[in-house]
């Protein structure tokens, strides 16, 4: 083996943590620790098997009910592999002797007595070898990690480096950078002390690519750098660049840290609980090598022994929380699969980090618990009885909460909005969990996507012969698979107001929970609103990279998840795309432009326009062609030739023709003013382009416009370089020929005119041109419904569609001396890709079914619930109590944001109400009177209008005037009484017969 990871122990955690895979060759792989040219070994092994088990212990997913009585790391193997092909899963029976444990990068250990803990980390510190343990009881885990006295970290930070345009830069000591004001109108995200470069200025050179000088910063728009005074005036352009540097970190061996353990934290509070909870696992290891077992669940003897070899071997640290040491004792020998899954998608993350030198190590402790979990009326009452073994799958589960409340768990029905990364990871949980599991229990899981080969990196119920397949129904088949008891329905829709009739008001109100896996702020807004009108519970999560958070809305405890506006689309101003582009993202952006303007829209307009031109030739004169038509009609390709050539001189005008035309418009040295430079700030002076045949770059664009030209008009396509060259070589163009007093728009909103080559006006419909609209058509297909053209629809996980937007992107910056961007980063950009890895999802579904266990016991105690904020970058987790609902004052009454009107709407016939009888329910029940009502929009009451209209109104139903579907049972209206002075009211549910 050459290089590698081995978790040795594949139970709770160590499941958890191998989902994860590491190794394998990776698009973009720039070697680095891993050796990419080789598949880079996972090894697993595992001591323990399955007999004597009767089911399945909770939390390992991995293992079936048919894998009963086998070694848990053969049964896991298969299954492993099966993640990616990529990575060698293998299993291992030996002894981990100094020999076998040579052959690897990285140990984990789980699930491990601590005198093996000790002797396998003496081995791996003296060979310099990364050491993590991973461990998970009950309601607490426990992550410790040594990566050696030396350990380099090559990039500490998460994301890309800051970076920032220059608009101005003094001369002086110290000299003053001063930043561009950036889309949405910020200035620069740099802190004091951060290190930086520059590039791209015009003028005081000096500081282009110069050693990293530390800022200083000054306000959101000034930086203040070193001595300046002896370099060139500043002109114009340019960027200031943060630059990370290597970092050397140290660790002790787990013998000595075990001692006297670093543990980060955020608070003298947290680190008196994390002191504690470090005694308590010793004291644990203590007390089953003493008895042989862990503590039996809720026996109050156990823990207090568990307690006092804490005492003892905790006294260094300072005084223990002593509730916290029998809180964790009472439930350790519990398997829960949300503790596992979390605890094993840090131990992942910390791995991923010994073993790529990305982002900064855990030094060295790190604790965590849910033991407020403990605190919930049903939860604190239990014994000893309530939580003994039954023989099921569900014991490491039942050791925490009884048998009752596995029951309960069985009865829960839940839905759940997205089966993406996240949903994933929660659907396993709740498989492991036994949600759902039970007589009249349900989770209805519903996504609109297919699965595509981007999902497979970190959405792991999926495996490449399910691409295309709906996520919904893959998902729902897999976790199935992991518990046949499991009822699991799977829909295709989307949630929103077009769904209503499936997703109505009963469906929301017989359900006891959501959960919103969803990746839009829209659709997160759209089931919060829903679940507050119903009062039902809404568990929502999200991840970016390696950041994740959880908020749980529990009615009428917590707060609402807050106001959710739309999110950018990543847009940016016409003008700057199209004339003054200073960033890699304003180029990508004009490049996803390109591909749409020129593959898609195209296409589109030639097909529209053939569905609709009459078949009559007497009907089809006079018709005016559109623009695009007629342009496609006159480019038509015929063979791949054609498509090269029209890619080269397609390349001539926009890297060449276009930018020399603004330069005639605006030369370099044009001021907007005396003495104020035209290029300067945000404005990058570009540079045109001159084509070469041999230059890859160059060839890389023509081939990628011709592959996707001849897509469009269904020609094929050729992928000979040397023959392209050849067709390149042989094109000779006419000279670019600038034009005067042509308007160029210097600022959003000021007229935009027609680039130089620009078609004219749209021509009429002649009979030539009809005629060969027939042909082209006859020839695709004989039949008038043949689509003459294919329009082509961006995506992110093509690659031909990608190979363009790289390339024009890349050309473009280089026109504006913008760095480029490589592939995987123009695809993130460019496809408005979140950074989603699987150790954060993991994560983070694990916090969440937390909450799930607490809204099972129907908790009603705020102080329960924890809303979380999770940073993998820095191994940090925060965790608090959410915040109670906000409350207002009207007619002289304090109201909570959860309180409402509710009225029974049914008038004395036995039918819906009318406006008039709801009127005197509010003045009867409340003494109101009320001025305006309205539902939504409409009027249905306004006291100001006359008296033959208000008779109108007083008669009509509360519903009249809108569509009554099935799913709909109540109606949310707004009123306005006489003498009313405050905003805000109670809101007036009626609940519709």
């Amino acid at each position: 083996m050459d290089g590698g990871v081995t978790v040795m122990g594949v139970g709770t955690a160590g499941g958890s943590l191998s989902q994860v895979q590491v190794g394998g060759p990776s698009k973009g792989c720039g070697g680095g620790r891993t050796c990419c040219g080789q598949r880079a070994p996972t090894s697993v092994g595992s001591t323990p098997d399955l007999r004597g088990c009767p089911l399945l212990p909770t939390p390992q997913f991995l293992l079936r009910e048919s894998d009963v009585g086998q070694n848990r790391a053969q049964a896991s193997q298969r299954r492993l592999a099966e993640l990616n092909p990529d990575v060698e899963v293998t299993v291992s029976a030996e002894e981990l002797s100094e020999d076998f444990l040579d052959a690897f990068q990285v140990v984990v250990l789980t699930e491990s007595p601590l005198e093996e803990q000790l002797r396998v980390g003496d081995i791996c510190h003296a060979k310099g070898i990364c050491f993590i343990v991973a461990d998970a009881k009950g309601l607490a885990g426990q992550l410790f990690c040594d990566f050696g006295e030396r350990f380099v970290v090559d990039d500490p930070a998460e994301g890309d480096p800051l970076c920032a345009t220059v608009q101005h830069i003094s001369q002086g000591n110290p000299g003053i950078v001063t930043c561009a004001r950036a889309e949405g109108g910020h200035g620069h995200h740099f802190s004091d002390g951060d290190l930086v470069t520059f590039s791209g200025l015009e003028g005081m050179t000096e500081l282009n690519g110069c050693e990293p000088c530390p800022v200083r910063v000054l306000d959101t728009f000034r930086l203040e750098i070193g001595d300046t005074s002896a370099f060139s005036p500043y002109r114009c352009g340019g960027q200031v660049l943060q630059v990370r540097l290597r970092q050397e970190h140290s660790y002790e061996s787990l013998r000595q840290a075990l001692a006297m353990p670093k543990i980060p934290v955020e608070s003298s509070a947290e680190l008196q609980r994390s002191r504690s909870l470090h005694a308590a696992f010793r004291a644990l290891h203590a007390f089953r090598e003493e008895r042989g077992r862990l503590p039996r669940p809720r026996a109050p003897a156990d823990a207090e022994r568990v307690l006092e070899l804490a005492r003892s071997l905790g006294a260094q640290l300072g005084p223990l929380d002593e509730d916290v040491v029998r809180a964790f004792a009472s439930v350790s020998a519990g398997d829960l699969c949300p503790v596992a899954s979390f605890i094993g998608a840090l131990a992942a993350q910390e791995a991923l980090k010994a073993i790529t030198g990305k982002l900064l190590p855990l030094d060295q402790w790190f604790y965590f618990d849910a033991l407020e979990c403990l605190d919930m009326e049903g939860a604190a009452g239990l014994t000893q009885e309530d939580c003994e073994p039954r023989g099921s799958r569900y014991d490491g589960q039942i050791a925490v909460f009884g048998a009752n409340f596995q029951e309960e768990l069985g009865r829960q029905k839940y839905f759940m909005v997205g089966a993406g990364a996240i949903g994933c990871e929660l659907l396993k949980n709740f498989a492991m969990m036994g949600l759902a599991a039970g007589p009249g229990g349900d989770i209805t899981v519903t996504d609109m996507d297919t699965v595509a080969d981007s999902n497979l990196h970190r959405q792991f119920l999926f495996r490449a012969a399910d691409v295309s397949k709906p996520k919904a129904e893959v998902a729902a088949a897999a976790v199935k698979r992991m518990n046949p008891d499991v009822k699991v329905t799977a829909h295709q829709n989307q949630v929103g107001p077009g769904t209503e009739q499936l997703y109505g008001d009963d469906f929301f109100q017989r359900l006891d929970g959501v959960v919103s896996a969803v990746d839009t702020l829209d659709a997160r807004a759209y089931l919060e609103k829903r679940c507050i009108c119903s009062r039902t519970p809404l568990l929502d999560s999200g991840t970016e990279g390696a950041r994740g958070n959880v908020v749980a809305m529990v009615p009428p405890l917590t707060e609402p998840l807050g106001s959710a506006t739309s999110s950018t689309d990543g847009t940016f101003p016409l003008c700057t795309l199209r004339y003054y582009p200073h960033t890699i993202e304003h180029t990508l952006q004009w490049a996803r432009d390109e591909f749409e303007g020129l593959f898609q829209l195209p296409a589109e307009s030639v097909n529209q326009f053939l569905e609709e031109l009459p078949e009559e030739p007497a009907q089809q004169e006079g018709l005016e062609v559109p623009e695009r038509v007629w342009r496609s009609l006159q480019e038509r390709p015929r063979d791949w030739g054609d498509c090269v050539r029209w890619a080269r001189r397609h390349w001539q005008s926009h890297y060449h023709d276009a930018i020399a035309q603004l330069l005639h418009t605006f030369p370099p040295a044009h001021e907007t003013s005396p003495g104020v430079p035209f290029w300067s700030g945000d404005r990058r002076c570009p540079h045109p382009l001159t084509f070469d045949p041999s230059n890859d770059a160059h060839v890389a664009y023509v081939e990628a416009a011709a592959q996707l030209r001849a897509q469009t008009y269904k020609l094929p396509s050729h992928s000979n370089r040397a023959a392209t060259q050849d067709i390149l070589r042989s094109m000779v163009l006419p000279p670019f020929v600038p034009q005067d007093g042509l308007r160029i728009p210097t600022a959003e909103g000021t007229e935009v005119v027609e680039e130089a080559g620009d078609p004219g006006q749209p021509m009429e419909l002649t009979q030539d041109l009809a005629q060969d609209l027939a042909r082209w058509r006859q020839e695709l297909g004989g039949g008038t419904e043949a689509q003459v053209m294919e329009p082509i629809h961006f995506e992110k996980d093509d690659d031909a569609h990608m190979d363009f937007i790289m390339a024009a992107s890349n050309l473009r910056a280089e026109n504006y001396g913008i760095p480029p961007a490589d592939w995987l980063t123009s695809k993130r950009i460019a496809g408005r890709i979140v950074p989603a890895i699987v150790t954060t999802t993991a994560a983070v579904a694990g916090l969440v079914c937390l909450e799930v266990y607490k809204l099972v016991w129907r908790c009603q105690v705020l102080s329960c619930y924890r809303r979380s904020t999770l940073f993998l970058s820095e191994c940090l987790l925060l965790r608090f109590k959410p915040q109670q609902p906000p409350t207002y004052w009207y007619r002289g009454k304090e109201w909570s944001f959860w309180d409402r009107l509710e009225v029974r709407a049914v008038g004395a016939d036995g039918q819906e109400m009318t406006v008039e009888e709801l009127l005197d329910w509010l003045q009867r029940e409340h003494g109101w009177t009320v001025s305006k009502l309205l539902r939504g929009t409409t009027m249905l009451y306004d006291w100001e209008d006359d008296d033959e209209t208000q008779a109108r109104q007083r008669a009509q139903k509360l519903s009249d005037g809108m569509e009554r579907a099935g799913a709909l049972r109540q109606l949310e209206l707004q009123y306005l009484c006489k003498g009313d002075k405050e905003e805000a009211c109670p809101p007036l549910l009626c609940i519709l017969p």
